[in-house]
């Protein structure tokens, strides 16, 4: 026999929760089955207030977030939420509306294709001129270019090129003056055009910078057009600073060393370019460019220029005077042609000086030297220092090959240890700058050089410091016309000389 006996919990208002079950050994003690769900759903209210309270940031700030409130209770406020959902279903219409016509395309069927029809139309005449162009294209011949190389002539060019001697020595006869052709140079360009068998059908070449010169030949005669060629000359200024030497100078000036040589030209009878320089010398130049159909062809003239050589101006302005002349002159127009040369060879060291004992490099014992030595490569041209007559040519003992010339009277100078002799002979006239030989180391020397000697009345002088007689200036019949041109380069240059001065400080 069982008796249940309720067992309640002190101070509980919801019921018993136990029952104790009495048997005949024991007691049996068991939840109470009509309270089970009740327990359920408070354990399940103390989790919902555990997590209420760890999440409770998030429900204040997202209390308010549902899509069912009243407009009219109270305005739509777009918070973030609201933000992504939007852009998330504005992506998705963007997608649809690109995928869509693509799959369209993908389905529509193609449209009916249609036969054409070819119809051949009569093309109206050309004129007259369109005609003579397009001939005169298909017969322009395909030119084969040769550049002359140095030491090459026009018979090994031809030679090279498998063409027939016969025909050069044809080309040489159809000229009345063959020099284009018989004096070529180095990069002088040659156009050849030859037909299957090999045999030369028309050569064309440049007989001067302004011409050009085509031969046709054939079998019975050599036919020849001439066309003239226009050439340009482009005025350039250029400013430089002597730094180490005049070469770098005007290479950092954008001048040619071509150019740079034209400059110590100019200013080669008051400046001796081999000793004379110093650090911060300064030039200032203007002139011009030859060119020819838009390239560059050579370098031109010096039409002005200025030169600062250890604080003192020189001024070069180039003239050509009522004799034909074309010569530099100062600004108040006195030529700078002096009847002799500082240095008759284009600048280079000196390497000894005019001294009255020194000891000689190869006779080892103290004799005096009477001249200049200016060291230079073998083969440097030598020119005459003044317009005279040549009185000795030949070996002349320690001299070895000398050149002795004669000058009005009184002057004479002498050129010693040329390695070979220019054209000129004895008694033949020379005129300033004129190559009269080349340098070299014959006779007494110790290296390529030229020994120079200045004698005055059959006395030796020091050709670095003695005096030179000067020009006389434009009569005042030329004056005007040399200022006219003279004053605007000269403002010119003054400008040029102001703006590097002003940049310098």
């Amino acid at each position: 026999m069982q008796t249940r006996v309720t067992i309640g919990v002190d101070g509980a208002r919801e019921g018993p929760l136990w029952y104790a079950a009495t048997t005949r050994n024991a007691i049996v003690i068991e939840p109470n089955p009509t309270q089970q769900n009740a327990h359920k759903i408070a354990r399940r209210l103390a989790a919902r207030r555990q997590a209420r309270r760890k999440h409770l940031k998030f429900y204040l700030r997202n209390q308010t977030w549902t899509f069912l409130r009243s407009v009219a209770a109270a305005p739509v406020s777009w918070r973030r939420e609201h933000w992504v959902l939007g852009a998330t279903a504005l992506m998705l219409t963007i997608l649809v509306g690109a995928i869509m016509p693509t799959f369209a395309s993908a389905t529509r069927a193609d449209p009916e294709s249609f036969a054409l029809t070819t119809l051949s139309l009569k093309l109206p005449p050309l004129a007259v001129d369109s005609g003579l162009a397009l001939d005169e294209e298909a017969n322009e011949p395909d030119w084969k270019l040769v550049q002359v190389r140095p030491g090459q002539s026009l018979s090994a060019i031809f030679s090279e090129q498998g063409l027939d001697p016969r025909d050069l020595q044809r080309v040489l006869d159809a000229q009345a003056d063959a020099s284009a052709l018989r004096r070529i140079r180095p990069g002088d360009v040659f156009a050849f055009a030859i037909d299957a068998s090999g045999s030369l059908k028309s050569i064309r070449f440049d007989r001067d910078e302004k011409t050009r010169v085509t031969l046709d030949l054939t079998s019975d005669e050599v036919s020849e057009a001439v066309e003239d060629r226009a050439v340009q000359r482009r005025v350039e200024v250029a400013h430089g600073v002597i730094a180490s030497s005049l070469f770098e100078a005007g290479d950092q000036a954008g001048m040619s060393d071509r150019m740079t040589l034209k400059l110590a030209d100019a200013f080669g009878y008051d400046i001796d370019f081999a000793q004379d320089l110093r650090r911060g010398d300064s030039f200032s130049v203007i002139y011009d460019e030859v060119y020819r159909e838009g390239e560059r062809l050579r370098a031109g003239d010096i039409i002005a220029a200025t030169f600062i050589n250890q604080g003192k101006r020189f001024t070069a302005i180039r003239f050509t005077n009522a004799k034909g002349e074309t010569l530099f002159y100062t600004q108040d127009g006195r030529p700078l042609r002096k009847a002799f040369l500082r240095t008759p060879v284009e600048f280079t060291r000196i390497s000894s000086k005019f001294s009255s004992g020194r000891m000689h490099p190869i006779l080892g014992k103290m004799r005096a030297h009477r001249g200049v030595d200016y060291a230079a490569p073998s083969g440097t041209p030598i020119r005459a220092a003044g317009a005279g007559k040549i009185v000795f040519r030949g070996k002349k003992g320690g001299y070895g090959n000398a050149v002795i010339i004669q000058h009005n009277g009184k002057f004479t100078t002498l050129y010693g240890h040329m390695s070979r002799f220019a054209a000129a002979k004895v008694g033949q006239r020379v005129s300033q700058g004129q190559v009269i030989g080349y340098v070299g180391m014959t006779g007494l020397a110790s290296g390529p050089h030229l020994h120079y000697e200045f004698r005055v009345d059959n006395k030796h002088k020091n050709p670095l410091t003695v005096t030179l007689p000067k020009e006389e200036p434009l009569p005042a019949s030329e004056l005007a016309r040399f200022n006219r041109s003279a004053v605007p380069l000269l403002a010119q240059l003054n400008r040029v000389d102001a703006i590097r001065l002003a940049r310098r400080d």
